[in-house]
């Protein structure tokens, strides 16, 4: 089987504004097309709490004919148009869908966070993680987070193997970003942060793309927009994962960033399962 997750930073602006950065975007969806996963798990959709349009249904439907969608968005007493999360599988699947909840402080449960698809025989979740936030205002409440999803993905692993995609707004380690001396403190890379992504892999979880690249230097998901030269000169960070279960790690057969073209934020990650 073969999923694609990404990060699109706004669907609205990728399925109907005719901005440069749009149509880099719409480049980007053409070739999440192209590979014809059975899968895509699109994090921060940024959809009112009502979800896709009208109009975001009829595009999606003409782009991904043949998909089924669902969809988590923000609600209230969470900020509007606020991060979200959105899964398209194809019609011939038929996964039990859940929107779950796991106790995060704060609004975070009321983010749209997460989605899980339950097959026959294992899960397939997405998340977008809680960013620690400007002057790591909300570290506290990451590393809370943290805890319970790891808690969540565990009692999952528990009842049958899981395959877990996101932006986990993380990067493991030194070799996951291009500049570890410089942001030792930036969120995303605090050692509370680490230190939690360690404790989710340490409840039975494998990191895909190191398990099949072993430490391969200088491939990242995400590259900073408000640095013109950031993709130009790499310097980007690894934050967005495949993960699975321990018992599946023979089970992979590839676990990569597809190219997204000039252009800049979050490019997509293709993962292969026999």
């Amino acid at each position: 089987m073969k999923f694609i997750s990404w990060n699109i930073d706004s669907l609205n602006a990728a399925l109907t504004s005719d901005s440069a950065r749009a149509l880099l975007s719409k480049q980007v969806l053409q070739t999440i097309i192209e590979h014809q996963p059975e899968v895509i798990a699109i994090q921060e959709t940024k959809l009112s709490a009502k979800g896709p349009t009208k109009k975001h249904i009829e595009i999606l439907n003409d782009l991904f004919s043949g998909y089924e969608i669902v969809w988590n968005s923000s609600v209230e007493p969470a900020r509007k148009g606020y991060a979200g999360t959105m899964f398209l599988y194809k019609t011939n699947l038929n996964p039990s869908v859940s929107l779950p909840t796991i106790g995060a402080p704060g609004t975070m449960d009321a983010e749209g966070r997460i989605i899980t698809l339950e097959f026959d025989d294992f899960f397939l979740t997405q998340v977008y993680t809680p960013n620690a936030g400007d002057g790591l205002n909300r570290l506290t409440d990451r590393q809370v987070w943290d805890q319970k999803y790891a808690d969540y993905l565990a009692s999952l692993d528990q009842r049958k193997p899981v395959i877990a995609a996101g932006d986990f707004n993380v990067a493991h380690q030194e070799i996951d970003l291009a500049h570890p001396e410089n942001n030792r403190r930036s969120a995303g890379f605090t050692d509370e942060e680490r230190q939690g992504f360690t404790n989710l892999l340490s409840k039975g979880f494998t990191d895909t793309f190191r398990r099949l690249h072993g430490d391969i230097p200088g491939v990242y998901s995400w590259w900073a927009q408000r640095v013109k030269t950031s993709k130009i000169n790499n310097s980007g960070w690894r934050i967005d994962y495949w993960l699975v279960s321990d018992r599946l790690v023979d089970r992979i057969l590839k676990s990569e960033m597809i190219d997204s073209g000039a252009r800049q934020d979050h490019t997509p990650l293709l993962f292969e399962i026999s």
